[in-house]
């Protein structure tokens, strides 16, 4: 055989091998690409971690966060975003077995309920959900005195009117954010004498001045304007009051029982049949009521 042709099958043997190379790379089958919980996946064993806080479960907008509502995770040190909040220690490697486990749980435990990363988000209301195991960061929450905080904790389709007060006004004090009052308007009748008449019934206090969260042990809070949280179709009718207080009558703030939290609130609430009022009239130091349907 000739050196041309041996070089010749050389080449043509060296091609028929590459060929078979590109051909089983075409029709292998493709590695599917990483989803994202895979992304996110805790780290592997002997990989640092940091303690993230997380939503224990599912919170929805204007949810109020209690310590239950938190709890800390074990997240991948690599992963960790600046806008994540961990409990300060430097990563670690987790213990593997059954002690590290306990290990782990009883760290979470001691940093759930006495860490103060946890206390200094109770309290926050939440702006946009968050889902369980999602990391809790600032900007998906709002405090008192923030922007905003008003309108994410008034209940959807509802209203916030301010209300003058005083200490006679207002139970002497005792009203405090959270509680139910219902609205009073007391005017001369003239010849009359004095009416009294109920406005609307079991509405929410929102704030007393600034103040939506009284501090830890208040019993009162003294202050010259509630906020309250009103329907829409009620909030005509409190203006409405408002401007009769100030042509020479006044209107008081009656609190209700914490029992009474669910029941009917507004100006139909004292009638299953519909809107109406309650005129208590003073005559001669005799009181009647009469029942005005509107």
């Amino acid at each position: 055989m000739s050196a041309v042709r041996l070089f010749i099958l050389v080449i043509a043997a060296i091609a028929a091998i590459a060929l078979a190379f590109v051909v089983r790379g075409a029709f292998a089958p493709k590695k599917p690409a990483a989803t994202t919980s895979e992304m996110v996946a805790p780290a592997p064993a002997g990989a640092p971690t940091v303690k993230v806080l997380v939503a224990q479960h599912d919170l929805a907008v204007g949810t109020r966060l209690a310590a239950a509502d938190m709890t800390w995770q074990d997240w991948p040190a690599a992963n960790v975003n600046t806008a994540f909040i961990t409990d300060g220690a430097a990563p670690r490697v987790q213990p593997a077995g059954a002690a590290g486990a306990a290990k782990k749980a009883a760290e979470a435990a001691g940093a759930l309920f006495g860490g103060a990363a946890v206390q200094s988000m109770v309290g926050a209301v939440v702006r946009e959900p968050l889902l369980q195991g999602e990391p809790i960061i600032a900007r998906k929450l709002v405090r008192a005195g923030e922007g905003n905080f008003l309108s994410v904790v008034l209940t959807p389709g509802m209203r916030a009117m301010a209300v003058p007060v005083s200490v006679d006004s207002a139970a002497g004090g005792f009203i405090m954010p959270g509680d139910r009052v219902d609205i009073l308007l007391s005017r001369d009748a003239g010849d009359n004498g004095v009416t009294t008449q109920t406005v609307l019934r079991n509405l929410r206090v929102l704030a007393i001045d600034q103040i939506s969260e009284p501090a830890k042990d208040a019993k009162t809070i003294v202050g010259a304007v509630a906020t309250l949280e009103v329907a829409a179709a009620d909030s005509e009718v409190l203006a409405d009051a408002q401007a009769e207080a100030r042509k020479g009558g006044s209107l008081v703030l009656a609190l209700r029982a914490y029992t009474d939290a669910g029941a009917p609130a507004g100006s139909g609430a004292s009638s299953p049949s519909g809107p109406s009022r309650v005129v208590r009239v003073y005559r001669a130091g005799q009181a009647s009521e009469v029942t005005v349907s509107r």
